[in-house]
Formats: structure tokens, C-alpha cells, sequence
């Protein structure tokens, strides 16, 4: 078998502080994501492939085997009825329309999907669920405990619980139909959604020690 292509999104900002060439290169931009993500996905078996924003979704998920939605700034409000208010981050609105449109080609495809801190929040809007605008008391905690649904996917790759990382200060609040709630934190604030092959989960499994995640192993062997 080939190794599986896992298409992994990033975002896109301007090049200033991030090259060392003249001045006049402040005013290009770059799209990128931290390297952890294709660091687990190597590490799993996997092959990362960048997805650029402005590319065909449809085009993408015909040469993908899975979807990494990756975290970033905060979904635009507009898109589950809501306004951007003093908590909200810098918007990303050609980034949300590319990544559902990912979201939707993967599934249609039967493509297994990874998603982030960014990822699971941006999976709930799409499948028609709301966020919680600003959560203070998880944006200021580095870790704490998880507790994963029996019979879960992630339960299947940590057991009865996990301890994660806290880098958010937004999250779910209603869930999005079709999904089922399979990680919560010990307030009850939603860490992880599953559905048919996909796996949405809040903290930032990239950034843990251990090289790959269960997580990106599950991505690749869904492959």
C-alpha cells in the first residue's frame, strides 16, 4: 500500500518577522502551520501534503486519503448566528470557507478526519452546532483531565481518561447534529466529537511529547 496522504490546513498571514530578506518582502504573505502536525503525521506512517488556501476542496479530497484540520484563529461568529465581540480573534473567513468545504468533500469521500482546537469547533458549526463566544477559565489552564466515553475512539486510544493541554478560549456549546460527545473536561465543557470517521478533539495533541499521538496513528490506520 502506498503511504496514505494526509491533507493538512494552515493559515495564512503576512510574512513580516518571518523572513530575512529586504523590507519591501513585509508585504507578502505566507500560508503555514506549526510543524508538529506533519511531524506526527510523518511519525505515524503518513505523508503531509500542504493545503494553500484558494485550491479546489473537491480537487484535495480526490488525491487525500485523510483530512488534519489544524487550529488558528476563532471561526467567524456569522456562520452560527452570532457577531464578533472584544474577545474575538482575527477572522479567517477564506480559511472557514475552504476548510468546510474540505470537511464536506472528506466526507462524501469516506475520508477519514482529524480535527484541532480550531478543528473540532470548526467541525461543530458545520454540522450546524453554536460556540461559546470566550471561556476565560480554559483559556488560563495549561492542563487538566479528560474524561473519554466508553466504546469511544478515543477511548479505544487513551482509556477511561487522558491528561491534555489547554490552549483555547473558545469551545462547543450546542453540538452539531449527528455528533456524540466523547471527551468532556471536568467542568463539562465538550473536549471531543465523534461522528463516522472523525475524531475532534479541543487540546493540541501535536504539541505532546510522545511522537506520533494516538490520534495521527488513528488518522493514518483509518486511511
Amino acid at each position: 500500500m502506498d503511504t496514505p496522504l494526509v491533507a493538512v490546513t494552515g493559515r495564512r498571514r503576512s510574512a513580516a518577522g518571518l523572513h530575512t530578506g529586504p523590507p519591501a518582502m513585509d508585504a507578502l504573505e505566507v500560508d503555514a502551520y506549526f510543524s508538529g502536525y506533519a511531524a506526527h503525521v510523518v511519525a505515524a506512517g503518513g505523508l503531509p501534503l500542504h493545503v494553500p488556501g484558494g485550491v479546489d476542496a473537491a480537487a484535495v479530497m480526490d488525491r487525500a486519503d485523510a483530512l488534519l484540520l489544524t487550529g488558528g484563529n476563532d471561526v467567524d461568529p456569522a456562520r452560527y448566528g452570532a457577531v464578533p465581540d472584544a474577545h474575538t480573534s482575527a477572522l479567517e473567513p477564506a480559511r472557514d470557507a475552504l476548510e468546510i468545504a474540505l470537511l464536506a468533500a472528506a466526507r462524501e469521500r469516506g475520508r477519514p478526519v482529524l480535527a484541532i482546537c480550531r478543528g473540532i469547533q470548526l467541525v461543530n458549526v458545520a454540522w450546524g452546532g453554536t460556540l461559546y463566544r470566550h471561556l476565560p477559565e480554559h483559556a488560563d489552564t495549561r492542563w487538566h483531565d479528560v474524561a473519554l466515553s466508553p466504546d469511544s475512539v478515543l477511548a479505544g486510544l487513551h482509556g477511561a481518561g487522558a491528561r491534555v493541554n489547554s490552549l483555547h478560549h473558545q469551545g462547543v456549546d450546542r453540538v452539531g447534529d449527528g455528533l456524540v460527545v466523547t471527551a468532556t473536561a471536568p467542568d463539562g465543557q465538550v473536549e471531543g466529537l465523534e461522528a463516522e470517521r472523525l475524531v475532534a478533539v479541543q487540546w493540541h495533541p501535536e504539541q505532546l511529547d510522545d511522537v506520533p499521538q494516538p490520534e495521527f496513528r488513528w488518522l493514518v490506520d483509518a486511511c
